[in-house]
């Protein structure tokens, strides 16, 4: 049973995968018989190439997407470099689950609504008396920059995240105090004998955030640049555009995006191995010769706590605004408050919370039993399903993928949109809830399941009375995990969705695109809170005490 179950997990999961690059490739080369091109051409790549601003698109994808991994990257190595070996530490540790919770989108409507020419910081900055000084506007910006923070901003969190594990694994207080007894200080150990072993450990979740960076729909659409605008975004134009005949140029477009994805990973890769290549030789020369340069204390302190606290900084300004009735600029405060605009989207926001509530709850259930039942599987006959399959959704960018799945199932006679979306929100919930539990599945002491079998339990009974109760925490993260992750999917619910099925991810990007900003914060607020209340709901279940009949080991 396990094997058969093992097997249709694996063919759900590889084959959209399949189905997405056959999809994109076909309309490249401008062979679609549903638009009476049935010879193949390079209509798509000729119409793509004499684009006038292609060139600028592509130079602000890298910009975007390669600059805010970098950041992103620089500033999770600050963190840890100064708080991992001290008290600090765990308050920042604890600040990790409701940031990574937090959606970009909401991060992103509060980051509006603060760095705007007419946004909070806009007023701070016309009231300290500059009223007749430039203001540094970072929303849609010509170069891109407010995407770059934007982006790195909400990523640090998550590279933290993954180092944890990693920082573990090295045991870093035994290599800090050999490195000190050598005659190294602090930055040097932490620059050229932790870096070294912490870097290549990271490097899955260090493409993963490029590839999200270089391909970003909807955090582009809110706060990117426009004129021009990223790749991605142009292939999001021409792939919304009603004039069919554009699709095999936005397929091209979608192909040479995931062709840059890949280069950018080999240029990440080639930078690691040069950086390695360079710790390793000073190693041998010593420390003398190359002393690391020290981060001022207070811009050490503002990259740790000011960064990683501003996502959280974005809640109360939603509130704010979605109750703001008359708010002038440059008043710091709205005059006049009113819950009008929370009663006008009462009806639909009912709606929108139920759509995505019943996609979360679907996807992740769907994708935890199944995540369950491989690593049974991995555990039984000691053959998984290979971490590189599990990571190409993470890493491939989604606008390619959907792209191409989207085109596949247009030749499916029927309206499944609702299992469609589905289908595509458990596509990106599984590698989560895959990684989030083959930690405690590997680090599971399988002599508890032999000692109860030996006691009399059969296979359920000793998973569900003995193993269950140590991983239930794990697995009640893991949902929550899942849950965020599926709240979060703009692309793979408007694309395959068709615009039949509505969220308030999806609301909430449109209503950004310059509708009124109370109704906006609102949507954002909300799409910020629910993956809160899952994570919140989370932690209280696993922290409930397992009943007794659940930890009897005897009959």
């Amino acid at each position: 049973m396990l094997a058969i179950i093992f097997v249709v997990t694996l063919l759900l999961f590889a084959s959209p995968l399949v189905i997405g690059f056959l999809g994109m490739l076909a309309p490249a080369f401008a062979w679609l018989p549903a638009l009476n091109m049935h010879q193949p051409s390079l209509l798509g790549w000729q119409q793509l190439f004499a684009w006038p601003d292609l060139i600028d698109s592509i130079g602000l994808t890298l910009l975007s997407g390669l600059g805010s991994t970098l950041l992103a990257l620089w500033w999770c190595y600050l963190i840890l470099r100064r708080y991992w070996l001290s008290p600090k530490w765990h308050k920042i540790e604890r600040l990790l689950a409701p940031l990574l919770a937090f959606p970009h989108i909401a991060f992103v409507l509060g980051f509006g609504l603060m760095f705007s020419s007419t946004g909070w910081l806009a007023r701070i900055w016309h009231h300290a008396g500059f009223a007749d000084t430039l203001y540094p506007n970072l929303i849609h910006d010509h170069f891109g920059l407010g995407l770059l923070f934007a982006l790195a901003i909400k990523e640090t969190p998550f590279l933290l995240l993954m180092s944890i594990s990693i920082l573990k694994q090295l045991d870093i207080k035994r290599l800090y105090q050999v490195s000190i007894s050598l005659g190294y200080n602090h930055q040097q150990t932490w620059h050229m004998v932790i870096l070294p072993l912490w870097l290549p450990k990271l490097r899955l979740a260090i493409f993963a955030v490029a590839g999200y960076g270089l391909a970003v729909v909807d955090v582009a659409l809110i706060i990117g640049p426009t004129h021009p605008s990223t790749l991605s975004m142009l292939i999001w134009q021409w792939f919304t555009d009603g004039d069919l005949t554009q699709l095999p140029r936005a397929a091209a477009g979608a192909l040479l995006l995931f062709g840059i994805v890949i280069i950018t990973f080999g240029l990440l890769r080639l930078a690691e191995w040069w950086r390695l290549s360079y710790s390793t030789s000073w190693q041998y020369r010593g420390a003398i010769q190359h002393p690391a340069r020290r981060i001022p204390s207070p811009i050490a302190a503002f990259f740790s706590h000011g960064l990683l606290l501003l996502p959280l900084v974005m809640l109360p300004i939603l509130v704010i605004w979605s109750f703001a009735l008359r708010w002038r600029f440059p008043d710091l405060l709205p005059s006049r408050y009113s819950v009008r605009f929370w009663q006008q989207q009462l009806e639909p926001l009912q709606q929108l919370i139920s759509n995505s509530i019943f996609l979360a709850l679907i996807s992740s259930l769907c994708a935890l039993i199944m995540v369950i039942l491989c690593l049974e599987y991995r555990q039984k006959y000691q053959r998984g399903i290979p971490t590189t399959l599990i990571a190409i959704p993470m890493v491939a960018p989604q606008l390619s993928l959907l792209f191409g799945m989207q085109t596949a199932i247009s030749f499916i006679p029927g309206q499944y949109f609702w299992l469609w979306v589905s289908w595509s929100h458990w596509l990106y919930v599984f590698p989560y809830i895959y990684l989030t539990l083959d930690g405690p599945w590997r680090s599971y002491d399988q002599r508890l399941d032999q000692t109860a079998r030996s006691l009399g339990l059969n296979g359920w009974q000793t998973w569900w009375r003995v193993k269950f109760p140590q991983l239930k925490p794990a697995l009640w993260l893991a949902f929550a995990v899942g849950c965020s992750v599926s709240l979060a999917q703009y692309l793979p619910t408007q694309m395959l969705g068709a615009g039949r099925v509505s969220t308030l991810t999806t609301e909430a990007v449109t209503l950004a695109s310059g509708q009124d900003r109370r109704i906006s914060a609102i949507y954002g607020l909300l799409q910020g809170l629910l993956p809160l209340v899952f994570f919140t709901i989370a932690m209280m279940l696993a922290q409930r005490k397992t009943s007794p009949a659940q930890t009897r080991i005897s009959r």
